[in-house]
């Protein structure tokens, strides 16, 4: 799956300080696509499933995690940390000047395990795991 490879770059960027992240241009450029990529990983994945069992259709990025809680494929505590991936999607690519690197930071330290709980979701749903 292409998320575990993006996931996994990420994770082998964690041992970066704060300090190296800000004044390294590349290491910021890296971390940030990299989510990106990986947050387009989840929302298609999940556009995919939705499409695929004739879900209702998403108005927009954040609606693809609404439409998969209410599906039961994401649970209704995760839904909050799926919605910040699709509003983080759509700051990095629409609003790239108003980048927070304190915030992409913080990511890149506390949170790639959201998307280890959205993989193991779909894989549940696809019946790849129990």
């Amino acid at each position: 799956m292409l998320l575990d490879g993006y996931v996994s770059d990420l994770r082998s960027l964690q041992a970066v300080n704060f300090q190296e992240y800000q004044e390294n241009m590349l290491i910021r450029r890296t971390v940030e696509r990299t989510l990106h990529l990986a947050v387009e990983a989840c929302l298609d994945m999940g556009q995919h499933i939705i499409a695929r069992e004739g879900f209702r259709t998403p108005v927009d990025n954040k609606d693809t995690f609404a439409v998969l809680q209410e599906e039961g494929i994401i649970s209704a505590e995760f839904l909050p940390k799926a919605t910040a991936m699709a509003r983080f999607r759509n700051l990095i690519v629409h609003d790239y000047a108003q980048i927070d690197n304190a915030a992409v930071f913080g990511i890149l330290k506390r949170h790639l395990g959201d998307f280890d709980t959205f993989a193991q979701a779909i894989l549940v749903y696809l019946g790849e795991v129990r």
